[in-house]
């Protein structure tokens, strides 16, 4: 079964240096499969012969640890969990860049949605469905005021792609 895996925080800003070569080759090493990474920012697609649990990615952050000396936050998503979310964009966009999806650890208890409409700016717009918090900023995401306190609102654990990213991961997991 086909899964993708994303790893926040690696290769950002010259910290948590990764190649995704050595990435795939601890992942292989974990007997993963069909291990293919995408840009330098810790997205992989690959193969399990077993079902996926969160020792999974427990076992891939304390691989990377062991090897490199810092344990990336690991979120694993199964093929039909990420069709979910690239199925479920509810803002049609030509330029993949202005939205991102925000990939959350679990559906959040309580999340202060107050707090995330008034740091919402004019442009912006947003959703929350269920694992996966939708940010529209077509301003750019580097001038958003909501963009980096989703995950504090939520109150669950999170990592982001812009939607170029998520349409190619996408991709990858029908063979592209």
């Amino acid at each position: 079964m086909l899964h993708v895996a994303l790893l926040r925080g690696i290769n950002v800003g010259g910290k948590n240096s990764l190649p995704m070569k050595e990435l795939a080759a601890i992942l292989e090493k974990l007997g993963f499969t069909n291990v293919r990474t995408y840009i330098q920012s810790g997205n992989v697609v690959f193969e399990a012969s077993h079902k996926v649990t969160a020792k999974d990615s427990e076992r891939i952050v304390d691989a990377i640890n062991a090897a490199k000396g810092f344990a990336p936050h690991t979120l694993i998503l199964t093929q039909d969990s990420y069709r979910r979310a690239f199925a479920s964009n509810p803002f049609p966009v030509d330029e993949g860049k202005h939205l991102h999806c925000f990939f959350l650890d679990r559906a959040p208890a309580r999340p202060d949605v107050d707090r995330l409409n008034r740091l919402k700016g004019e442009s912006e717009a947003f959703l929350l469905s269920g694992t996966f918090f939708y940010l529209f900023a077509p301003d750019g995401i580097g001038r958003s005021k909501l963009a980096p306190a989703v995950e504090s609102a939520l109150g669950v654990p999170a990592t982001a792609r812009n939607w170029n990213t998520v349409q190619k991961l996408a991709s990858m997991l029908e063979g592209g």
